[in-house]
């Protein structure tokens, strides 16, 4: 029997996975590949926090295959060099993956597939990572949908996303040489800042069915009313897992068949943030340079405060480093550094606050958590950032601006959260915790807000009419 190849990528997973079922079906040996593509032009090099990610989910991974029959081969280098390179190694005939969605991975595939075929080698692609792939999904008028409600509601009509595919339960591998992954320097090493995600997460198959089963276990009955408050373990967590592919939005999907139907509602609301990650990856589809470049153009001519003034660095800095004198906020950012993760609604307040209160451009936040986030992915980290800065589809009106003093006393009334992250207000009452200026004196070394709201939330008002008029 002729062996072929599985090249990994954002599908670290055993069930569940198309590429290597359709490989085990194929017959023989199965080289499975995961290459460190850091050479192909246009693919965004991992941050920080997704290199640790990496890492572990790698070692896991090798372990998984180890213990069904094969091995992991590890590659560093131009992604196409390395794959002829191991099909030729491992004298296979087929090649398989699970597609891709930003345009730069999908012309790699692309020529590869063509070079394959000059070949005579065979190479498919399947769908995995995606309830439903962008171009399957399109609005009466045959282009892509720009609002979410009516693409979610164009996806459930669409009709239920295939079942789950089972792991193989063994494998054979051909000799092919690997490299070390420590080798590759992924981990953090002067300073080693990753104790706290150390102990926050576990990367891997095996870790993301743990939170999952643990969601279901806690969270999921309730979800629905407790996931806007931080201070309660209320949601999934498992965007990680998602984004490093160690499961499947068809087995999260398929899984929640099994919550009774009294948990209905908060299932639906569930089930919508899977729609919310699908949409994320359709704007990017039909918009590659989300990252960098305004959904809505009329913001190209917004009036950001320039990062080069040592007043707007400063207070970039200060943003990072959780130490704007807003509690909620910092609490956000501190949760961020020590943890490589941030509660969502932590996220839109945050992000509100550099955007529109501190008046500077989306990018710089969106280039901040690609390199601290371990969940953060070319399409959602982007789209999100565009939906609270208002240059983004389906966005937040630019004049809907968190007010981190609200948003605090309303989801964490007892300083639950703050406490937890910012601890030098620890000893503050339930009250004066969520403006700690009031009593200077109990706030010890608290700093000072870096902005006062009403005044730079007008600014920011501004700003915005005067785009809108065209001054």
């Amino acid at each position: 029997m002729a062996n072929s190849v599985v090249w990994l990528r954002d599908d670290l997973r055993l069930a569940d996975n198309p590429a290597l079922t359709a490989a085990a079906r194929h017959g023989g040996q199965i080289a499975v590949l995961y290459v460190l593509d850091e050479e192909s032009e246009g693919i965004r090099p991992l941050g920080s926090a997704s290199k640790w990610w990496l890492h572990h989910s790698l070692e896991s991974l090798a372990t998984q295959l180890a213990a069904i029959g094969g091995t992991l081969i590890l590659r560093r280098g131009c992604a196409r060099q390395a794959v002829l390179d191991v099909v030729a190694e491992a004298e296979a005939d087929a090649v398989f993956w699970n597609r891709r969605y930003g345009l730069a991975e999908r012309r790699v595939d692309a020529a590869l597939k063509e070079e394959l075929a000059d070949a005579n080698i065979d190479a498919e692609s399947f769908q995995a990572n995606l309830l439903y792939e962008p171009w399957t999904i399109r609005t009466g008028a045959g282009g892509p949908y720009k609002v979410f409600t009516p693409f979610w509601r164009a996806c459930n009509d669409a009709g239920e996303p295939r079942a789950p595919l089972s792991a193989p339960e063994q494998i054979r591998s051909p000799q092919a040489a690997s490299e070390a992954l420590g080798s590759w320097q992924l981990l953090p090493t002067n300073p080693d800042w990753s104790p706290g995600l150390g102990s926050e997460w576990t990367p891997g198959e095996d870790g993301a069915n743990n939170r999952l089963a643990e969601f279901f276990d806690r969270q999921a009955r309730e979800y629905a009313t407790d996931r806007d408050f931080p201070a309660i373990e209320a949601t999934s967590r498992l965007s990680p897992h998602l984004r490093f592919g160690e499961i499947s939005p068809f087995q999260i999907r398929h899984a929640l068949r099994s919550l009774p139907a009294a948990a209905d509602k908060d299932l639906q609301v569930f089930r919508s943030e899977l729609g919310w990650r699908e949409f994320c990856w359709h704007l990017l589809y039909f918009n590659p340079d989300l990252a960098t470049t305004n959904y809505r153009p009329m913001f190209d001519r917004f009036a950001w405060d320039s990062p080069s003034t040592a007043g707007t660095a400063a207070e970039i800095k200060a943003w990072r480093r959780g130490r704007t004198g807003y509690p909620l906020v910092d609490a956000g950012m501190r949760q961020l550094w020590q943890t490589g993760w941030m509660h969502n609604r932590i996220r839109m307040v945050t992000a509100s606050f550099l955007v529109k209160n501190l008046l500077i451009d989306w990018r710089i936040g969106e280039q901040w958590f690609w390199d601290t986030l371990v969940d953060a992915d070319a399409a959602n980290n982007p789209a999100n950032w565009q939906w609270v800065a208002g240059s983004g589809a389906d966005a937040s009106p630019y004049f809907r601006i968190f007010n981190p003093v609200t948003q605090s006393r309303k989801f964490d009334p007892d300083g639950l959260y703050l406490r937890r992250y910012v601890p030098e207000l620890a000893s503050l009452g339930a009250r004066s915790i969520h403006e700690p200026w009031k009593t200077p004196d109990d706030a010890g070394s608290y700093p000072a807000p870096l902005v006062e709201l009403g005044a730079s939330r007008e600014r920011a008002l501004d700003a915005y009419a005067a785009l809108k008029e065209g001054r």
